[in-house]
């Protein structure tokens, strides 16, 4: 099928939902592409869920810039999309005289980066924010928090469609062309026509970068590997403790969620190999002793979930990392909008990232703004909001209403960890031992489709293969 669009942006994870939404105060007809079936199943929904402070990046570069303003209105965000936020601060552990000099530095960098609410800790005062902690002092940042990556994203992707943003999941582009000033995209089974291009596809976009002609970027995957503790580990931790961080990288971390649980990790591995998850059981071992010489609770026990993210890290020549790039390169396409090497703190900087495309965009198009645009969004139906209690995740207290209400989302996502990460059904104890399969039953039913066509989430990952035996009428 043939779309027409005045702008199409390509990637739908939480930068390319966040600039669609952006978009969409203007009467330009907007679309997204996203490659896969929901806009949370690549590096917008596999992170540390941190909201950072802006201290840990370069003076002068737009990761610390962006990183500022983000973490800054954050709390307005929060209260505006319906998604869960908590500015618990943060401390970076230290030990040596080597330890106090480099977060002397990190204090310094910070407020030259605008930051706030940096300070040095001693044992006693660390000790009265975390009790659990092992570590001799502390630089506390009381601005850094955590949020619900799902919901974060998927709140500002739903926002953009309420305002009239087109999804198309599923849709991975092919190629891009350009005849008479217009750009051709192909995409799964259909073809898009659009003025403008926006290239905010994460792990994909040098692939994007260069089909639009903008060659030349080299892009590494950096892995991170996660444990996830059960809620019963929640209590011990109020905020993330991080260890003192090197050059290019922050640590291994112990992090609390919104929800009660626990995250341990990431380590950093550098891949060439984009779409692997998996977590090897060295890896966990090595998370597990890692972290337990900050916080001494990690035990194997209390461990019910690994997961891994992948980060799209632009180097140079030499392997060094660099800062974000948001460009137009008139030699080259004056209409397309490239972003490279946006990682973290990509989600924490994703609005102000949107904001500046939407004025690079907007200054050169003739695109009015809407007198009827709406930011806002609900918060998520949960359990006490439900008229029917029929429990389907007793791990987390979701009802049958709830599941049936995330069914019939916005975005039109139909996998089952696409009902997880607006529920969050099976992210509990069990892990979907008891719930899996009332939740496939209920996606059959309310979609009208073969429970050989229900997918756990990426293309290819089908539940059920078909049916074991056939009764044949007996």
């Amino acid at each position: 099928m043939h779309y027409r669009f005045d702008i199409v942006i390509i990637g739908g994870g939480v930068v390319g939902s966040s600039i669609a939404r952006e978009l969409s105060r203007t009467t330009a007809s907007v679309a997204v592409l996203e490659r896969n079936p929901d806009v949370v199943d690549e590096t917008s929904g596999r992170n540390s869920a941190v909201v950072h402070g802006g201290f840990a990046y370069d003076r002068g570069s737009l990761k610390a810039k962006l990183c500022v303003e983000g973490n800054r209105m954050m709390g307005a965000l929060s209260e505006e999309l319906g998604f869960p936020f908590v500015r618990c601060g943060k401390v970076l552990v230290g030990n040596t005289d080597e330890d106090l000099r480099t977060l002397e530095n990190t204090i310094k960098q910070g407020y030259d980066n605008g930051a706030s609410g940096l300070s040095l800790i001693d044992s006693a005062k660390l000790h009265e924010l975390v009790p659990a902690v092992i570590g001799s002092f502390a630089m506390f940042s009381e601005n850094s928090g955590i949020l619900d990556p799902f919901l974060y994203t998927i709140h500002i992707a739903e926002n953009a469609h309420e305002n009239g943003v087109e999804y198309f999941l599923s849709h991975e582009v092919s190629s891009i062309a350009k005849k008479d000033g217009r750009h051709f995209i192909s995409a799964g089974d259909d073809t898009f026509e659009a003025d403008w291009v926006v290239n905010a596809a994460g792990l994909g976009a040098k692939a994007i970068s260069d089909m639009l002609g903008i060659e030349g970027y080299k892009v590494i995957g950096s892995k991170g590997n996660y444990l996830v503790l059960d809620k019963t580990l929640g209590p011990l931790l109020p905020m993330p403790v991080y260890p003192v961080p090197s050059n290019t990288y922050m640590g291994i971390h112990v992090t609390p969620t919104v929800d009660g649980n626990v995250t341990v990790g990431p380590d950093a591995i550098n891949t060439d190999d984009f779409s692997y998850y998996g977590v090897p059981a060295d890896k966990m071992e090595y998370l597990r002793e890692s972290a337990s010489s900050l916080w001494p609770h990690i035990n194997k026990k209390d461990v019910i979930r690994t997961f891994s993210g992948i980060l799209p890290k632009w180097v140079d020549d030499n392997g060094k990392i660099q800062d974000f790039r948001i460009e137009i390169r008139d030699d080259i396409d004056s209409m397309a909008v490239n972003l490279i090497g946006i990682e973290s703190p990509g989600l924490t900087a994703a609005v102000p990232i949107s904001r500046m495309v939407f004025s690079m965009i907007t200054e050169r198009g003739q695109f009015q703004m809407k007198t009827d645009w709406n930011g806002h969004h609900d918060k998520p139906f949960r359990f006490s909001d439900a008229d029917d209690k029929t429990l389907i995740c007793s791990c987390e207290n979701v009802t049958e209403e709830e599941i049936v209400r995330a069914i019939h989302n916005p975005l039109g996502v139909h996998t089952l960890s696409g009902i997880k990460y607006r529920t969050r059904a099976m992210m509990g104890r069990c892990q979907s031992g008891f719930c899996h399969m009332k939740i496939e039953h209920l996606i059959e039913r309310k979609c009208g489709i073969r429970a050989e066509d229900v997918r756990y989430m990426r293309p290819g990952s089908w539940v059920l293969a078909g049916k074991m035996r056939e009764c044949n009428g007996k």
